[in-house]
């Protein structure tokens, strides 16, 4: 459904039972979707998705409005409109650096914060992960494909074509099998190109919160596939240690989406991470 938060109308889906957990997807300029394999954590938990402003099914905003303050106010206007006092967040990619801003912002209103293949840095997205992909052999033109992609200069119409350079980057292992179940049964995925482009180019161009993560005070989980090229270890190591409750858990075998790729294992970090004390 689609419901009227601040000058939005946020697509949200609330579905289980339990402690408030809110959902906030990737991208920019994706949807919920990819954060559906979760979905088992609704016998314990009331799983809130929902798509971003300008992302996905939620519209009545200019693009231009995707900004932080906006991006986070949303958030917490959902959070009050449901009734909740509190709640966890988790945040993949996109998200998790969203969710991070949120922690900054509304401290009061998190009781979890789970940070999951994401990072407080654009640069190891930006700079550092074409550079891995050259190191892990993709040709030149995946590589310049990345750095157009992530810097946000392509056009709506290139999106699709540019990101197939490198999507198989984003697995542990891409089954060509798996791609056309997907295709043909998964769910279906609203894509926003306009959206990415203008994340990438203006609202994350430059955009850090490592020298703020001393902050956040809320306990945080860090968790992300071990080789995931946009947010590797290392970075994950770095952004854990300077949280200052925080623990580190990296997936094997998984990539950037390692809730599609060892679901089983991310569901049993998050009970554990999220059980009552």
């Amino acid at each position: 459904m689609n419901m009227p938060i601040r000058d939005v109308n946020l697509y949200v889906k609330v579905t289980g039972q339990g402690a408030p957990l809110l959902l906030m997807h990737g991208g920019p300029g994706l949807d919920h979707t990819s954060l559906l394999p979760l979905q088992a954590l609704a016998d314990q938990f009331t799983l809130i998705y929902y798509d971003q402003r300008c992302n996905g099914r939620s519209n009545g905003a200019q693009v231009s409005t995707m900004t932080f303050d906006n991006l986070t106010a949303d958030a917490d206007a959902l959070r009050q409109a449901l009734g909740f006092g509190h709640w966890a967040v988790l945040g993949h990619s996109f998200g998790g650096q969203v969710a991070l801003e949120y922690a900054l912002r509304y401290p009061q209103s998190l009781s979890h914060l789970i940070l999951m293949d994401t990072g407080a840095d654009h640069w190891w997205v930006q700079h550092n992960a074409p550079e891995i992909l050259a190191k892990r052999g993709y040709s030149s033109a995946a590589v310049q494909a990345a750095r157009r992609f992530f810097s946000g200069r392509l056009t709506p119409d290139e999106f699709m074509p540019t990101v197939m350079k490198f999507l198989r980057a984003y697995f542990y292992k891409l089954s060509p099998l798996r791609m056309v179940w997907e295709m043909l049964f998964g769910p279906p995925v609203k894509h926003r190109p306009e959206a990415l482009i203008f994340g990438y180019s203006q609202l994350l161009n430059g955009w850090s919160v490592m020298d703020r993560l001393s902050q956040i005070q809320t306990p945080a989980l860090v968790l992300a596939g071990r080789s995931d090229f946009l947010f590797p270890p290392e970075h994950q190591a770095i952004l854990a240690e300077h949280l200052p409750h925080a623990q580190l858990e990296l997936i094997e075998r998984a990539g950037h989406l390692p809730q599609s790729e060892q679901t089983v294992e991310v569901i049993q970090l998050l009970r554990r991470f999220l059980a009552p004390a």
